[in-house]
């Protein structure tokens, strides 16, 4: 238990963002596990639970919460995810900081309720189920990119550049390639600093890169 209420109230200060959420309860350790699952495979962040989403202190109910928490952490998480967890006291309430580190292993699945793996991200202040694309450069993330411009690469460059923003399915419809290539052609383009991807409306676009 720590006392240090400031530290609590400079980070509620900051509003949730693509490194802070906040938790009023934590009544679901599969849904806590899609947090958990995000910030792993993002940069890492926190959650603060006993906070309301406008900010407001309510403090955590019981020391169930923080068994879930680590239940999400361990058994619906693949692979699981290390927590540091601190509980400060706050104008008598108990509020829990959980620090999630970003992992080295992406991507970090959460287990949802059918016992199915997906992974998320974290963008801005709202955990987002990752593309197919994220997942291709994860599970290829240390293999070499080599980019030989055939006939596919320069096909989805031309319509990139045509169109400006695609999303992944009418890339696949336009460029009449198999949707498995396409995915790891943009995922190879991404990681040689290509295309970037695009956040719009809880779609996935994307672009050239504007330095191109």
């Amino acid at each position: 238990m720590k006392m240090n209420r400031n530290h609590i109230l400079q980070l509620v200060t900051e509003g949730e963002h693509v490194h802070q959420d906040f938790k009023f309860a934590i009544t679901d350790a599969c849904k806590i596990a899609r947090s958990l699952s995000a910030f792993s495979n993002t940069e890492g962040g926190r959650l603060l639970v006993g906070v309301k989403d406008n900010g407001k202190i309510a403090g955590i109910r019981s020391a169930e919460e923080i068994y879930m928490i680590e239940v999400a952490a361990t058994r619906y998480c693949r692979p699981s995810v290390t927590l540091d967890s601190q509980i400060y006291k706050v104008d008598g309430k108990d509020v829990l900081e959980v620090s999630v580190a970003e992992s080295q292993h992406k991507p970090v699945y959460a287990v949802d309720e059918d016992k199915k793996p997906k992974a998320y991200i974290r963008i801005k202040d709202e955990t987002i189920l990752a593309s197919p694309v994220h997942l291709d450069i994860w599970r290829h993330d240390h293999k070499d990119v080599m980019i030989r411009c055939n006939e596919r690469e320069q096909c989805i460059l031309r319509l990139l550049e045509k169109y400006g923003e695609l999303t992944l399915n009418r890339c696949v419809r336009l460029s009449h390639i198999p949707r498995r290539q396409v995915i790891s052609l943009l995922a190879d383009f991404i990681r040689f600093d290509l295309v970037e991807t695009v956040f719009r409306e809880h779609i996935f676009y994307f672009k050239l890169k504007q330095n191109q």
